[in-house]
């Protein structure tokens, strides 16, 4: 709508000398103040009898000229400091963004006016100041983004194949930072618009008889109340372009960014979202600590609803560990966020299932109940410890942080109590430790902070979520000794999510192999890795590479999968 709308408004200004209008500069007293719908007067005169409407529409033509062009002038000049400074960093960068806090540092507007002052009124000048001033915020964007992007690995990549800085920013940097800038450009053009009428509003644009839309306004509003039209219709065509042009820049802001456009930027709900009229299968395991029955998860993306997982069901008793496996997008993940009420709403909703904690429906817990099991009841260790823990924190305060959101301690038992976790996980020299933050600790020792967390409150069940990808096979070796340990000392369920047969078959005591959202094989682990009965079982058994089967082993995958092709 908002580029429609500015289509239009911008058509009927490049149309102005084509169209059958008046004179804009013509005077005429006898017909001054003529109402709207005069005869010959479509939307009558101003004090000097001139035709309204034939000033709009040059009027307009000149605003906006005006407006995009120091639009441009601002954004090229901006665009330019913020790619040089976050590029290059260092004394550069502090050089040059203090000069652009001391932009900023005036009012923009009273800047603006200083610099109309200084070089004089007129519609040029009035351009230069509005641009000026505008300088900053692209500067001050480009540069944010400009930032991350110069150490990235692509850029790296580029720096040592021989590029030159000229054209590592040209041909890696300045593609990534342009829809920052087109972002910028259209929601920043509205304002520079109005800030440009301003000038004229007060006498520093555009000069008798040239008219724009904010000289139109200034000399109307002698008339405000004799003739309220006289200023009223410029003031419309002000908000008009205006809001056009700030509609136009959201549904950019939008195109160039899809997750916006489909609500998965939205800010989450404290619980997954759960349809009204879902199916609620019964309980078929009361005995099991955590039993899900019939789950189906989903997302909605720009009003159309898909499925993640689609009728899943798996349960857990006291001590076991369910292995659930499959390739990457198999809804593993889905669905043990869907246990607590993790996934995302929006876009995510749980469409049908029960999920039933010790007998109770989770889904039907109020907020409150269901946010006192998580972290009590059931814990999560994720894949990568790096997102998950926070960076500004030590890792000691964070493990307290996750005590204390179940157990009333004071400050001294909660660091202790802190230490001892660290200790019990295997971190040496604990208490010392605790002091640093993520990023000065190893993959293997964040990844047993995720476990201390976890093990914080005691939990009845443990969902890891691929706890291991990421390690290297030693510490992997340690990650899993330390959840096998854990399990048969504390008696805890532990939901192992992986893709890898080979911890399956060292920790899980049953296996549910996923595909497509659907748990396709359950089973003993033993029973089901020496006798599988699922063709896609087989092909991801197939694919586990054994020592000393050389070139046998590619012919071994072709064979299975031939085998699995076959009507």
């Amino acid at each position: 709508m908002g580029l429609v709308l500015l289509s239009l408004l911008v058509l009927v200004a490049l149309l102005a000398p084509l169209l059958p209008l008046p004179d804009p500069d013509a005077t005429a007293p006898a017909e001054r103040l003529q109402p709207v719908l005069s005869q010959g007067h479509l939307l009558g005169t101003d004090q000097l009898g001139r035709d309204i409407l034939s000033r709009l529409t040059w009027g307009s033509r000149v605003s906006m000229a005006v407006g995009f062009a120091a639009t441009l002038v601002a954004a090229a000049i901006g665009s330019t400091i913020g790619l040089v400074s976050g590029y290059a960093g260092g004394r550069t960068d502090n050089l040059m963004m203090r000069g652009v806090d001391m932009l900023m540092a005036f009012p923009y507007i009273l800047l603006a006016l200083a610099i109309v002052a200084a070089l004089g009124p007129g519609l040029m000048n009035a351009l230069y100041a509005i641009a000026i001033v505008n300088i900053p915020f692209f500067a001050r964007n480009v540069r944010g983004v400009t930032l991350g992007l110069s150490h990235a690995e692509f850029v790296d990549a580029a720096r040592l194949s021989g590029k030159g800085h000229l054209s590592i920013i040209t041909t890696e940097v300045l593609p990534n930072v342009l829809p920052v800038i087109v972002i910028t450009m259209s929601t920043t053009a509205g304002w520079m618009i109005l800030e440009t009428a301003g000038l004229s509003f007060l006498g520093l644009g555009a000069q008798p008889p040239q008219a724009d839309l904010g000289s139109m306004l200034g000399e109307g509003r002698a008339q405000l109340f004799t003739a309220p039209q006289v200023s009223i219709v410029p003031g419309v065509m002000i908000f008009l372009i205006v809001i056009s042009l700030n509609v136009l820049g959201d549904g950019i802001r939008d195109v160039l960014d899809p997750r916006l456009r489909s609500g998965a930027l939205l800010r989450p709900g404290p619980r997954t979202e759960v349809h009204s009229d879902r199916a609620q299968p019964a309980n078929g395991f009361p005995s099991a600590v955590l039993n899900v029955e019939g789950l189906e998860t989903g997302f909605v993306r720009n009003g159309h609803y898909s499925s993640a997982v689609k009728a899943v069901s798996l349960h857990l008793h006291p001590g076991e560990c369910l292995g659930l496996i499959g390739e990457s997008g198999s809804g593993k993940s889905v669905t043990a966020l869907s246990i607590m009420g993790l996934v995302n709403s929006p876009p995510g909703v749980i469409r049908n299932g029960g999920i039933y904690l010790h007998g109770d429906d989770v889904h039907s817990m109020p907020d409150t109940r269901l946010i006192s099991c998580r972290g009590s009841r059931v814990a999560y260790i994720f894949q990568d410890p790096l997102t998950t823990l926070h960076p500004m924190h030590t890792i000691g305060r964070q493990v307290e942080e996750a005590i204390s959101a179940h157990q009333r301690l004071d400050r001294r038992a909660l660091q202790e109590r802190s230490v001892a976790l660290l200790e019990r996980v295997g971190i040496r020299d604990a208490r010392e430790r605790a002091k640093h933050y993520p990023h000065q600790l190893s993959g293997g020792q964040r990844q047993r902070v995720g476990i201390a967390m976890a093990l914080a409150n005691d939990p009845d069940v443990i969902v890891a979520d691929e706890p291991t990808t990421a390690l290297d096979v030693t510490v992997q070796a340690q990650i899993l000794g330390l959840l096998k340990e854990l399990r048969r000392e504390r008696g805890m369920a532990l939901l192992f999510i992986t893709h890898d047969f080979g911890v399956v078959a060292e920790i899980c005591d049953r296996v549910a192999v996923m595909k497509d959202g659907v748990v396709v094989e359950t089973g003993p682990t033993q029973e089901l890795l020496a006798d599988p009965q699922h063709d896609y079982t087989k092909r991801l058994i197939a694919c586990v590479p054994e020592i000393g089967r050389g070139s046998d082993f590619l012919a071994r995958v072709r064979s299975v999968f031939d085998a699995g092709n076959k009507p």
